[in-house]
């Protein structure tokens, strides 16, 4: 399958927000029409990015866990999940899973990266096809503790309401004991920014990227079946463990994305 610059790609839209180059109109078109309804709404996807590296360079060094499954990892930007996790342990094996065409070709040029660093085409939200993927099996040892990863990805599911926490589910219950599971997800906080977060979400399902549903802080906890979670819990990506002391309120964009850390008992 090649790359069709007349539809939009969830990895090129959010290259886009990221201010990154390998998009085309059609995906900053997503943009413009999100920031109709918040202009800060490129603040998703940093929150996003932010949240990312720091909950990697958070397992990498204290869980001593050597293994990760990035699902839905997207196009390449500054401080990619391999990048962050083997600076901390060169030897850490990261297996990154997408399917978009441009992430592939990207993709594959990352394998030259590093012997450590690998790439699967595969739809993240068939878990069966994933866990029993030959790529997913040669390099992740399922009888180990693992890192998954599911960064801003489940937002995109376009199927039934409740099938992404299904979804959880089976890969939880695939994941060995002293696993962990990184989760980040639009989110609607039940509050002043209901409408705003409400109005993204339109946006974003009626654009031609077609998917990004945000979801309450309930159903997004129901995303972590099982798990322990790490203090502080599901929060919003901003208040994770926060690189410093915040200096400035944070804008309606950066309140309405929200992620987590849980550990399989």
């Amino acid at each position: 399958m090649g790359v069709d610059p007349t539809r939009a790609s969830i990895a090129r839209v959010y290259d886009a927000f990221l201010l990154g180059k390998d998009n085309y109109e059609i995906d900053r078109e997503v943009l413009h029409k999100v920031q109709q309804a918040a202009p800060e709404a490129q603040d998703l996807a940093f929150e996003n990015r932010g949240f990312l590296i720091r909950a990697c360079r958070f397992l990498a060094s204290q869980t001593g866990i050597t293994q990760f499954l990035d699902l839905g990892s997207g196009l390449p930007t500054a401080e990619n999940t391999h990048q962050v996790v083997q600076r901390i342990n060169p030897e850490t094996k990261v297996v990154y899973v997408d399917n978009d065409p441009v992430v592939l070709a990207h993709g594959r040029a990352l394998l030259e990266e590093n012997e450590h660093t690998h790439f699967v085409a595969e739809d993240i939200f068939e878990p069966q096809r994933i866990l029993q993927n030959e790529v997913v099996r040669e390099h992740i040892d399922f009888t180990q503790p693992l890192v998954l990863l599911q960064m801003g990805t489940l937002h995109h599911f376009k199927g039934d309401h409740d099938r992404p926490a299904e979804i959880m589910r089976e890969y939880v219950d695939a994941l060995p004991s002293g696993s962990f599971v990184g989760l980040s997800h639009f989110s609607d906080p039940e509050n002043e920014d209901s409408a705003t977060a409400r109005r993204m979400e339109d946006f974003f399902v009626h654009s031609p990227m077609g998917s990004g549903t945000f979801r309450t802080h309930k159903e997004i906890e129901a995303l972590f079946p099982g798990l322990e979670m790490v203090e502080p819990g599901v929060t919003l990506c901003a208040d994770w463990w926060p690189d410093g002391p915040r200096l400035k309120e944070l804008n309606v964009a950066q309140r309405t994305i929200s992620g987590g850390v849980g550990r399989k008992p």
